[in-house]
């Protein structure tokens, strides 16, 4: 496609990085921090060419018949246009590429390789992450992002009528819904890009490499290791003790330690109270975790809610 010039004229120093023709001679250009839209001299209007910048707050779609109606709010303002409804994709892919480097969200030559939208949930799938938004506008600042580098773990469990997207962050699932029409799309754009990332060529190469290792070094008291403050049930004192915790007779036969009046032997109420602290311990930390889990499950459902 030739540069009209009123659109040269436009560009002052920057480059056009891409652009999509809209059909007769109007086209959308994007450079790194705006978005310019041209349309040809016609029989009731004249050459025109507007300027979009990348800065936008918040995108809405509108999706008519034969067009769609894409409208930018900024601080000051919002401003809309609209591009035929079968180069929508196209123009979408471009325009949240360059919002999403103008933010920071991606690195500046990571590329957009495909954006979905179901309903109130749309995907963004990049060379480096995948990120996903909430809400009856198509994007804005709230949305979560998943870099390739942080995934442990990938499945896919259909349905009838959708498609679970089973993408482990970090060991933690993250559940996410397609349409079944739309999900092979989806499943195919998002391995691509993820398994580019990895440099694998298969589903079971990328699980395979990604998969957690076991932690070594992990304690199998519950968290409670012999640093966590609480001694352990034989000190090293008891073990270098001058008392003997078995005596020998002369026949060499084994015989329990005798307990004196008090009713004291390897300090037995010692142990009982030790076991009386290890016992609370557990359940103040017990107590901890349901704490944390109350307040997973209110993030949760805040997220949902679109907070």
């Amino acid at each position: 496609m030739d540069t009209p010039d009123l659109v040269k004229q436009e560009l002052g120093d920057e480059e056009i990085q891409a652009g999509v023709a809209l059909g007769d001679e109007d086209a959308v250009c994007f450079t790194p921090t705006r978005t310019l839209v041209y349309r040809g001299e016609g029989l009731l209007s004249d050459e025109t060419v507007k300027t979009y910048p990348h800065d936008f707050e918040r995108l809405t779609l509108s999706a008519g018949r034969r067009k769609t109606k894409f409208t930018l709010v900024y601080t000051d303002g919002k401003r809309d246009f609209g591009v035929p409804g079968s180069r929508a994709d196209a123009v979408l892919e471009r325009l949240l590429e360059g919002n999403l480097r103008q933010s920071n969200a991606i690195a500046g030559g990571e590329r957009v390789t495909g954006v979905f939208r179901f309903s109130e949930l749309t995907l963004v799938v990049t060379e480096g992450r995948l990120l996903k938004h909430l809400g009856s506008v198509t994007w804005d600042g709230d949305f979560e992002s998943y870099p390739f580098d942080a995934v442990t773990g990938l499945d896919f469990e259909q349905g009838s009528v959708a498609t679970a997207i089973v993408l482990a962050v970090d060991d933690r699932p993250e559940r996410i819904k397609a349409p079944s029409d739309q999900a092979p799309a989806v499943r195919r754009t998002l391995q691509e890009a993820l398994f580019a990332f990895h440099e694998v060529s298969s589903l079971a190469d990328f699980n395979a490499k990604v998969a957690a290792e076991p932690d070594e070094e992990a304690d199998d008291d519950g968290g409670l290791g012999l640093e966590s403050g609480i001694d352990p049930l034989v000190s090293d004192d008891e073990e270098g003790s001058d008392e003997p915790a078995e005596t020998t007779e002369a026949s060499g036969q084994t015989v329990a330690p005798s307990i004196d009046s008090d009713g004291e032997s390897s300090d037995i109420a010692a142990l009982e109270q030790q076991i009386t602290d290890l016992t609370a311990a557990i359940e103040r930390q017990n107590e901890r975790i349901e704490a944390q889990e109350e307040t997973i499950r209110t993030l949760i459902d805040e997220l949902r809610q679109g907070r």
